[in-house]
């Protein structure tokens, strides 16, 4: 779920998401407008994201069966007609909510980073970072979870699947590869080691997230050494 370049955004099976910007900052500047409202329209942009930041609070709150569209709006501060304008049913609303929060915490991470820095030095503050993500953006993960694990298609199968790290993959391949071409890795396939140091990331934060009592830093140190141990020159 996280990755490493803070321009990187999430896809939906091939295709990119809504260019909502951070989601947070646009949707609470949406917010302190509420006094200007009445004197301009907010722009579509504006409009979704605010929307969508009303549905991780409903989720973070009520969890996926308690986010009715009624509640969502309500939190958004709008109207149940506005949301279905902007969305044409829940489960569009629930995928495009993932989609911009993954994005949003990724960015969130990527703008605490030095991308500059030595590539082996980049992991590891990403993991670090990421290792954290349960205190930090704990109600967007808890969205993003409650998302994942319930929004299906209609043959019951999951809607969100793999193909929706497309963007985060290619993202850490390009980090990966610049390590190789800088000598700081060695020669690997820089597709498998993006799938795994993704899988590796997301065990640590569903791991970290049922062990409170784990240290979290301890953890994220032993994970940077194994995953070094295994990709350095």
């Amino acid at each position: 779920m996280v990755a490493s370049d803070q321009r990187a955004s999430a896809t939906r099976r091939g295709s990119g998401p809504p260019a909502y910007g951070t989601l947070s900052a646009v949707a609470s500047a949406a917010t302190h407008r509420d006094g200007e409202r009445r004197r301009r329209r907010l722009s579509e942009e504006e409009r979704r994201a605010q929307i969508i930041h009303g549905c991780v609070e409903v989720l973070a709150e009520e969890g996926y069966r308690g986010a009715s569209l009624a509640r969502i709006a309500n939190a958004a501060g709008v109207s149940k007609g506005l949301v279905s304008h902007y969305f044409s049913d829940r489960d569009t609303l629930m995928e495009e909510t993932a989609i911009a929060t993954v994005a949003a915490v990724r960015r969130s991470v990527g703008s605490a980073i030095d991308l500059d820095a030595p590539v082996p030095e980049v992991l590891r503050s990403a993991i670090h970072l990421a290792s954290q993500l349960r205190r930090t953006h704990a109600r967007e993960l808890r969205a993003i979870d409650q998302i994942v694990h319930n929004l299906r298609n209609d043959d019951g199968a999951p809607r969100l699947d793999p193909r929706a790290y497309e963007e985060t993959y290619r993202a850490q391949e390009v980090l990966f590869r610049r390590g190789q071409e800088e000598g700081s890795l060695r020669e690997f396939d820089t597709r498998v080691m993006a799938v795994t140091y993704q899988a590796a990331v997301d065990a640590m934060i569903a791991y970290l997230d049922t062990h409170p009592e784990a240290d979290a830093a301890a953890y994220a140190d032993a994970l940077v050494d194994v995953l070094l141990a295994a990709i350095r020159a």
